[in-house]
């Protein structure tokens, strides 16, 4: 009698499957039919959203944002001439000063081990300003860059690209204007023969700069939509991302696989390159015991505080310019019984 219950309940299970299975088959060819009839329209409505762009009132912010960007890199290429930058061999720590730090930090995966010193060598300009790319589109409603045509489209920074589609550059010369202004050329006897005072002027004016290119890239992306990476930062700028398998280099990661995109922020741009911070009252070189009592700042902002120049306030928290410093003068233990 169990043979038979047992024969019966398998029979109504594989019938509840097949049916399920045809149901679901059903569901997907009349979802695929769906789509089908919709994708003309929704290249159309693309086409159409393509005529409102570039925005006439928002062309005078980008044209600001490459006026500030151009002021921003000379005046940086011209504090790297006097302050020293060091980074890190094998990660990816700057510190801005003559000696690095002695704090362990470093977590290269070519070392195979957390939390040991960095060894020290020469920075340079991208150490501070971190570059950003990304592909050039010739139209804003042009088709999603497929893998195979990865090579068939140039990188350029993410910010000209993002200037470019609110109709600053023309998109036949951002090649050009990127190799111009992006190399300044300055000799170092101009710079070291300036006196304090002006040096505290060009600090001050790399500071503005750098919240004058924030501030308008934070306009920018109200207008004109931008894609990021959650995984690999990958930056794309456009209504939506390639797709490029270029995405998998960690272990949690799928290797050469495809882009998880979200919406950009300033950050993913314009990204803050948080550094440790020496102030006035911490010693020549920043030990590691001292670490909870040291500032952090972003490494623009702690290469012009060197030259004097006035730190805006929201930066303080971070900096603690009035915190207390950490103290070599320990106790000694009394050794009398």
């Amino acid at each position: 009698m169990s043979n038979w219950r047992h024969k019966l309940w398998r029979k109504l299970s594989s019938f509840q499957r097949a049916s399920y299975s045809t149901t679901s088959s059903r569901n997907n060819k009349l979802k695929l039919d769906d789509l089908r009839k919709l994708r003309p329209m929704i290249l159309k409505r693309i086409e159409n959203r393509a005529k409102d762009y570039p925005v006439k009132e928002i062309v005078p912010v980008a044209e600001e944002i490459l006026i500030a960007r151009k002021n921003l890199i000379s005046n940086i290429a011209a504090l790297l001439k006097v302050f020293p930058v060091l980074t890190c061999k094998f990660c990816s720590e700057v510190f801005v000063g003559k000696e690095g730090h002695l704090i362990e930090t470093c977590r290269s995966y070519i070392r195979r081990g957390n939390n040991r010193l960095h060894e020290w060598v020469p920075g340079s300009r991208n150490d501070i300003l971190v570059p950003v790319e990304s592909y050039h589109l010739h139209n804003i409603s042009q088709g999603v860059i497929r893998h195979q045509e990865r090579f068939d489209y140039d990188r350029v920074p993410a910010i000209l690209e993002l200037c470019c589609q609110a109709g600053a550059i023309h998109p036949e010369e951002i090649l050009q204007y990127s190799e111009i202004h992006d190399n300044p050329q300055i000799s170092e006897e101009d710079i070291r023969s300036l006196p304090a005072g002006d040096l505290k002027y060009v600090g001050a004016n790399a500071l503005m700069a750098w919240e004058k290119v924030r501030a308008g890239v934070k306009k920018l992306l109200l207008v004109y939509p931008s894609k990021v990476c959650k995984r690999c930062k990958e930056v794309h700028v456009g209504p939506s991302g390639h797709k490029a398998r270029l995405c998998g280099v960690f272990k949690y990661e799928s290797w050469r696989g495809t882009h998880y995109w979200e919406k950009a922020g300033v950050n993913d741009l314009v990204p803050e390159k948080m550094v440790w911070h020496r102030r006035p009252q911490d010693p020549v070189v920043l030990v590691d015991e001292g670490r909870s009592y040291y500032g952090h700042a972003p490494a623009i902002v702690s290469l012009c505080s060197h030259t004097g120049a006035i730190v805006p306030l929201k930066y303080a928290c971070k900096m603690k310019p009035q915190g207390l410093s950490f103290s070599f003068t320990n106790p000694v233990p009394n050794l009398e019984t």
